[in-house]
């Protein structure tokens, strides 16, 4: 089964990881030059400048990190 192409930003990805009950914090301190530390209780993986639109490889990247998958955000 194939899913469509989900096209965000980390500011969406932030927001939408809020809306579907998991406390994301982001600590922009803890990387290097626009990236941050993305966590998710003991999960973490690294994000990119918030403003700029996230690839599908990176974001299947991240969400794998993160222990979620594509259906999750959706």
């Amino acid at each position: 089964m194939s899913y469509p192409q989900i096209s965000m930003n980390g500011n969406e990805l932030i927001k939408r990881l809020k809306q579907l009950g998991y406390s994301p914090v982001f600590e922009s301190k803890r990387g290097k030059g626009s990236h941050g530390t993305l966590t998710i209780g003991d999960k973490k993986t690294i994000l990119k400048d918030r403003r700029k639109e996230i690839g599908p490889g990176l974001l299947n990247q991240i969400l794998k990190d993160l222990g979620l998958s594509k259906t999750d955000i959706m």
